[in-house]
């Protein structure tokens, strides 16, 4: 009897009658039931800018594979996301190639460009290495205003692109852009869970605690690395891929540095080492630049600095860290 009245563990515990586990999958469900419906409850502008949160949070989950599970700091990706919108421009623009054919090209060329940008960084680490990845991001914006690339580039006027139009389906062509884009972030995801509930993922992890543990335990930490940057441009390249394609026209100005820290800003808002968290971090630097524009036209930078200092004061760990840590009282209450 003693037995039997012993408490459930928190991870086993009941609530309502059924498992956390069980809560997690319906709460999945009701999540893609609410992004299928969404597109035709709302307005153009506002399926924009939820479309835009989509096509960040595939930015932003390859951000944090790099630096919330492998440890690397990168102040760059934003050069990667002006790569793949470029891939992309540049390929309608320039041959007859099929809009959604551009994405997995951009990912490859990102992919190995990442790869490539990985390999001398192996040697750099911490400050170090965000140095290197600041230099990648503020020289792109430069290199594609080089008056010998205008004919790829279009120079300081960039390159207009054509909207993706519907292929036959009973909706609007933004609605079917939307959903382009969610048909990418799904199978992205999945991979990415895949890849990082892994031997993979373990190793990643243990780079980032304990390099030389990790190397001592025969994980090739060199490897690992450059792989792990290569990944990681690549996420970011196709979310500029079809940033651009939802943008319709990209410049050089479009993707200055300030756009790698807001992508740096998204990771830690979202919480660093959570897949989950990357769809909050893209909520918040979506919205709240807006937000504090609104409300302040004289000093939004003042608006939003005070709103992310309160976010770090409140959640230092991020959206998923309070989450989880209400999820662990709940969890004691429900157990007792």
């Amino acid at each position: 009897m003693a037995i039997l009245d012993t408490p459930r563990p928190a991870a086993t515990a009941l609530f309502a009658g059924l498992s956390l586990r069980t809560w997690k999958l319906l709460g999945l469900a009701l999540t893609l039931v609410v992004a299928c419906v969404l597109p035709f409850v709302i307005t153009s502008y506002e399926l924009l800018l939820v479309t835009q949160v989509i096509v960040y949070a595939i930015a932003l989950l390859g951000l944090n594979i790099l630096t919330g599970y492998n440890g690397q700091f990168s102040l760059g990706h934003g050069a990667f996301y002006a790569i793949g919108a470029y891939v992309t421009a540049i390929l309608l623009d320039k041959t007859g190639i099929p809009y959604w054919a551009t994405i997995p090209i951009a990912g490859v060329i990102c992919l190995v460009v990442g790869f490539l940008f990985g390999l001398p960084s192996l040697r750099l680490e911490g400050h170090y290495l965000a140095l290197a990845t600041f230099a990648l991001a503020v020289a792109t914006p430069q290199l594609l205003k080089f008056k010998d690339f205008d004919f790829l580039t279009g120079g300081v006027q960039g390159i207009v692109i054509t909207a993706p139009s519907s292929p036959g389906l009973p909706m609007r062509d933004d609605q079917w852009l939307y959903f382009f884009c969610l048909l990418w972030t799904i199978p992205l995801f999945v991979l990415a869970w895949n890849l990082l509930r892994g031997r993979t993922g373990r190793a990643l992890v243990a780079i980032r605690d304990h390099p030389l543990a990790a190397a001592t335990m025969g994980i090739d930490l060199a490897r690992y690395k450059s792989i792990t940057f290569g990944v990681s441009a690549m996420y970011t390249g196709i979310a500029g891929a079809l940033g651009a394609l939802l943008a319709q026209f990209v410049s050089p100005d479009s993707f200055d540095f300030f756009l790698s820290i807001r992508f740096l800003v998204g990771i830690v808002i979202g919480g660093l080492a959570s897949m989950t968290g990357a769809f909050f971090g893209a909520v918040f630097i979506e919205f709240v630049p807006n937000l504090a524009d609104y409300l302040s036209k004289a000093a939004p930078q003042a608006i939003y600095g005070i709103v992310l200092i309160g976010c770090m004061y409140l959640m230092p760990n991020g959206v998923m860290g309070l989450i989880r840590r209400l999820g662990r009282h709940l969890g004691r209450l429900v157990a007792r």
